[in-house]
């Protein structure tokens, strides 16, 4: 999606929410039912206060330590934040996931749904659960085969009594998005989910055609990402 050089991070997110805004509407579907998911990864509070300050409440983080770091005191200060798992989890990192985040966008695989439905129970918090599908086969990406999903979401429902809410994927970056948008709503629809976590700063107007109701939106917002 191309949009235009804007420098200041609540003017970004101001433009994302209408874009996000005119592709509901442009598919009969309302705003509202689209949660805008601001991936923070890799930035510190300085950048992220001008978004809060603008009014963003969801967060997307990649790794449970980064998170870890800098948002409980963040929290301490906008305590309505909403903060969402949106890369791989291992399972030694999943007490710490369950107590941190409100979301889990990467269940996928038996061990890690059963070491969140041990610590679910021993915590008593119940983050909202979606499973991770790898819908382009890419060996080096994490997500359940979509030939397995079915299976999956089954194995998580009934063994280990996990609330799956909905599906999430990252389609190849070579590759047009919309085939594996189109996927993940036909597994998620004969699955009976429906929140559906696809899209990214690049693709989120196409995945809100798809039925998205999570959009994964980063750059957009912040900027390009700060290098090691």
């Amino acid at each position: 999606m191309d949009r235009p050089a804007i420098p200041n991070a609540a003017e970004r997110l101001a433009f994302v929410q209408a874009e996000i805004r005119k592709a509901a509407l442009a598919n009969s579907r309302k705003p509202e039912d689209v949660t805008l998911v601001a991936v923070s990864k890799t930035f510190g509070a300085e950048a992220i206060v001008p978004v809060l300050d603008a009014g963003q409440r969801v967060f997307g983080e990649n790794r449970v330590q980064e998170a870890k770091a800098k948002w409980p005191a963040l929290r301490e200060r906008y305590p309505d934040i909403e903060l969402h798992l949106i890369g791989p989890l291992q399972s030694n990192k999943a007490k710490e996931a369950v107590s941190l985040f409100d979301a889990i966008h990467t269940v996928d695989r038996p061990k890690i749904a059963e070491t969140l439905a041990a610590e679910i129970a021993k915590q008593g918090r119940k983050p909202k659960l979606f499973i991770e599908v790898n819908t382009g086969g890419e060996e080096q990406k994490a997500g359940i085969a979509p030939d397995l999903a079915d299976a999956f979401i089954k194995t998580c429902r009934d063994r280990y009594g996990l609330a799956i809410e909905g599906l999430m994927c990252i389609p190849p970056f070579d590759e047009p998005p919309a085939p594996h948008f189109a996927l993940l709503q036909k597994i998620a629809k004969r699955n009976g989910l429906e929140k559906l976590s696809m899209g990214m700063s690049a693709d989120f107007p196409s995945a809100i055609a798809f039925g998205a109701t999570h959009v994964r939106v980063g750059s957009a917002i912040f900027g390009e990402r700060p290098h090691p």
